[in-house]
Order: structure tokens, then sequence, then C-alpha cells
């Protein structure tokens, strides 16, 4: 454990916070159809996509870590809709947008933009690695207007580039991208299967967040895991 040269962050739960309501999500973009063969409703169209997403165990939080390749909205919206008859006459990034800022409005979770900027002041580089369905640079506009003092160098979205954490591939990229070694990185996220033993498959040092976990855990004491980014922060502090 030292003081890392770039530090990577997960997005959701992570830097931000976020509840679905995938009804809500439909709903909005339903009102954007030209063709609604079937009369559905927003709340039947959710209800075919939790059921390919339940086939596909896309979102499974018992199963999600073991697909590591990543089916972005651009080819699941599509199916969606064409297959119940419907017609958005809108392009992939706009039904992402248009879905997503109506079903989950997101909010910084508690205290990451002072962290950001300790980590800005003290040269410490940062960058985001997230699995994501929408479109990179959907993910991209809405952290830059959710996190507007943000100074990623480069924002991983896995519907961009096929593989999904815990993936050794997307860190591997990440690294790439950054041109530092894996011992020179920290990763912080929230999920322990993708992000947690993901990292550590990589040569990541990771940092488990729980501040806004979703989900049911149970702690490693082996892993660092923080509840707050001031702790977080002080544990930087105790290797300077």
């Amino acid at each position: 454990m030292k003081v890392p040269k770039m530090v990577l962050f997960d997005y959701g739960q992570t830097l931000i916070e976020e509840k679905f309501d995938g009804v809500k999500g439909t709903e909005a973009v339903l009102k954007y159809a030209t063709k609604n063969k079937y009369h559905l409703c927003a709340e039947q169209v959710q209800e075919k996509a939790n059921e390919i997403n339940q086939e596909l165990g896309r979102f499974d939080p018992q199963r999600r870590h073991l697909m590591q390749i990543e089916v972005p909205n651009m080819m699941f919206t599509s199916y969606l809709y064409e297959s119940q008859g419907i017609e958005i006459p809108l392009n992939n990034e706009e039904i992402d947008t248009i879905f997503w800022n109506a079903a989950a409005q997101g909010k910084p979770t508690e205290g990451i933009e002072e962290f950001l900027e300790y980590l800005k002041n003290n040269n410490i580089r940062t960058g985001v690695i997230s699995n994501i369905t929408y479109a990179e640079t959907v993910v991209t506009k809405r952290i830059d207007r959710l996190l507007p003092e943000n100074a990623f160098e480069f924002i991983i979205a896995s519907s961009n580039y096929i593989f999904r954490k815990p993936n050794k591939r997307i860190f591997d990229l990440a690294l790439e991208k950054a041109e530092l070694a894996p011992e020179d990185v920290w990763y912080i996220g929230d999920q322990y299967e993708c992000d947690i033993k993901g990292a550590l498959c990589a040569g990541l040092f990771p940092v488990w967040y729980i501040g806004a976990i979703d989900l049911p855990y149970t702690e490693d004491k082996d892993i660092l895991t923080v509840k707050t980014w001031n702790e977080l922060r002080w544990q930087m502090e105790t290797l300077r």
C-alpha cells in the first residue's frame, strides 16, 4: 500500500448515487413513439425488458460478475422496442439520455467532490472504469454535469469496449491509457465481485467504498474498506 499515481473509480454507487426506476425511464421514451402497434404501456414494455435481462443475467446481483461481455443499450433497446412493434425516431444516444434522466436522477456520493479536489491538489491523476450499458458519450456528459470540476483523464464505459469488470482486459485497457504499472494505481468501487476482485486480479490496489452500497455485503478484513471519502483521505495522508 503506497500513495498512488492514479486513482480509478467505478461510477454507480461510488461516484454517483442512483435509485433506478425503469418504468419511469420507459415512460419518458414512449412519449416519442411514432408507432405503438399493440398500444403497450411503460409497465408492459419494462416487464419485457426485465424478462430479457433475467434471461441474460444482465443485472442479477448473483450472476452479473459472470457476464463479462457487455450488451450495450444500442443493441438491447433496438431489440426491445422493435420486437414489440414500437418505433422511436431517436438515435441511441438520445434514447439513452431520455431514459436515464427519467429512470435515475443521480447525485454525487457524499464528499466525493471534496475528495476529487484533494486528489487534484496532490497531483494524483484520476479516471473512471464503469460496467454500464449506456453509450460512453452519454456517461461522460452525465459525469461532467454532476461532477463539473472533475479532472478525469478518461472515462471507460464497458458499452464501448466489449469487456466488463471483473474481466482483467478492461483494467488492462485503463493501464494502457494511463501508461502506468498496476502497482501505481488504486481502483475504488462498491461491488465486491466486479470491482474488488477484478482490480485484485489485474494487480491494482482495490478500495471497497461502501458509503452508498445498495446490495447486501459481508466485509472482507483483508481489503481496505471505507464508508466515507474523508476516511479514505485520512488513509492516504498516513502514507505520506
